[in-house]
C-alpha cells in the first residue's frame, strides 16, 4: 500500500517508521531544509533523536509528490499536523480530491470548538474516506517497535479494514469503531487532565490525588462525549481510559510536564519555550472550556486548568479551588 505521512514532527515521523514494515510510505515535512538534512542523516535530530529512519522511508519537501503518492483507490493519507494545523493541510488536500485520509490530532480546533472529524467534513465533504487513528501511544516507543494499541474510527468500513491492513504488525494492533465523536473526545480532553496531573504531581501532592484527578477527569469527559452524542462505552476503552492512564502518568507526555512546570512557577510562555512548542492541551482547555460553558456541561477540573493558563491563577489556587468544592453525589 502506498501511503503518506503529512507532518514530520516526533509522532508523524514515529507512525511513518511503524508503516514501513509493510508499506511504501512517503513522510512530508514543509522546512525542504530539514527534510534534506533528514534525508542525508536518516533520522529525524529535531523531534525524534535516536530512533534510525528506515531504508525503505521515503523523504520529501515536496507536497504535490506527497499527495500524489496516496492517491489510489487503496492508497492512504495520514495528517500528522496538531489540531491547528489540520483545517489548512486538508485545504491543501483538497485540489487534489484524496480518497482515503486519516488524522493523527487530538483536540478541538480553538476558534470554533470544532472536532477534527467535523473540521473534515466541512472541508472534503461526504465523498471522501475520512477517519481519526488514536491511542494511547508515545512516539518514542512506536518508534522503537515496542507493544502499542491504536483505535482506527471512521464512519467508512473501508476505510477501517484499509487502516487495520496497514498498520496491525508486530507489536501493533489496531481495534475500529464508528464512534468518531466517544474516540476524538477521549482522547482531546485527556491531554487537560494531563496537565491537571502534572500540576498535582509537581505540588507532590501524592499517588491518591493523582487518582482522584484522573477519575473525576474521566467523569467531565464522560459527560462531554455524551453530550455531544459520543457513546459512553467508547470512553472505557483505549482512547478514553487507556490515553487517560497514559498521558497522566507517563514521563514521556508533554501535557503533563506542562503541569509539572506550572507547579513550579513557571509562566506558560517560558514553558513553551522549554518544550518548543505548545502540546495540545493547552489550546484544548480554551476550546473545551468555552464548549462546555456553552452547552451547561459541569467540567470543574478543566476550567481549573484553563484557570491557570489564561487566567493567571496559580498553580495552588488551582488546587485549592478544587478541593473546596461541595461534596456531591458520585456520578458520572
Amino acid at each position: 500500500m502506498n501511503i503518506s505521512v503529512l507532518g514530520a514532527g516526533a509522532w508523524g515521523t514515529a507512525v511513518a517508521i511503524a508503516l514501513t514494515a509493510k508499506n511504501n510510505v512517503l513522510l512530508w515535512g514543509r522546512n525542504a531544509a530539514a527534510m534534506q538534512h533528514m534525508q542525508s542523516a536518516r533520522e529525524n535530530t529535531a523531534y525524534l533523536p535516536g530512533h534510525p529512519l528506515p531504508e525503505n522511508l521515503h523523504i520529501s519537501a515536496d507536497f504535490e509528490r506527497a499527495i500524489r503518492h496516496a492517491s489510489g483507490e487503496t492508497d492512504l493519507l495520514v495528517i500528522a499536523t496538531s489540531v491547528s494545523g489540520l483545517r489548512p493541510t486538508l485545504l491543501a488536500c483538497q485540489a487534489f480530491h484524496p480518497r482515503n485520509v486519516i488524522w493523527l490530532c487530538k483536540g478541538f480546533e480553538e476558534k470554533t470548538q470544532l472536532l477534527p472529524h467535523q473540521i473534515a467534513r466541512e472541508i472534503l465533504g461526504d465523498n471522501v474516506n475520512t477517519g481519526a487513528l488514536l491511542g494511547p501511544s508515545f512516539a518514542q516507543e512506536v518508534a522503537k517497535g515496542l507493544p502499542c494499541a491504536l483505535t482506527i474510527a471512521s464512519h467508512s468500513h473501508d476505510l477501517c479494514q484499509l487502516v487495520v491492513q496497514a498498520l496491525h504488525v508486530n507489536a501493533m494492533r489496531v481495534y475500529s469503531s464508528d464512534d468518531l465523536v466517544g474516540v476524538e473526545v477521549g482522547g482531546a480532553v485527556k491531554n487537560i487532565l494531563a496537565i491537571a496531573t502534572g500540576v498535582a504531581d509537581g505540588l507532590g501532592l501524592g499517588f491518591n490525588a493523582r487518582a482522584a484527578l484522573m477519575t473525576r477527569g474521566l467523569a467531565e469527559i464522560s459527560r462531554l462525549g455524551v453530550a455531544l452524542d459520543g457513546k459512553a462505552e467508547t470512553l472505557m476503552g483505549l482512547t478514553g481510559v487507556g490515553d487517560l492512564i497514559l498521558t497522566c502518568t507517563g514521563d514521556l507526555s508533554r501535557n503533563r510536564k506542562v503541569g509539572l512546570a506550572l507547579a513550579q512557577g513557571k509562566t506558560l510562555e517560558i514553558i513553551v519555550q522549554e518544550l518548543g512548542h505548545v502540546a495540545e492541551g493547552v489550546r484544548c482547555a480554551q476550546a473545551v472550556r468555552t464548549l462546555a460553558a456553552t452547552l451547561g456541561i459541569d467540567m470543574p477540573i478543566t476550567n481549573a486548568v484553563a484557570g491557570v493558563l489564561f487566567d493567571g491563577i496559580s498553580a495552588t489556587d488551582m488546587i485549592e479551588r478544587l478541593l473546596s468544592r461541595d461534596a456531591k453525589q458520585e456520578v458520572l
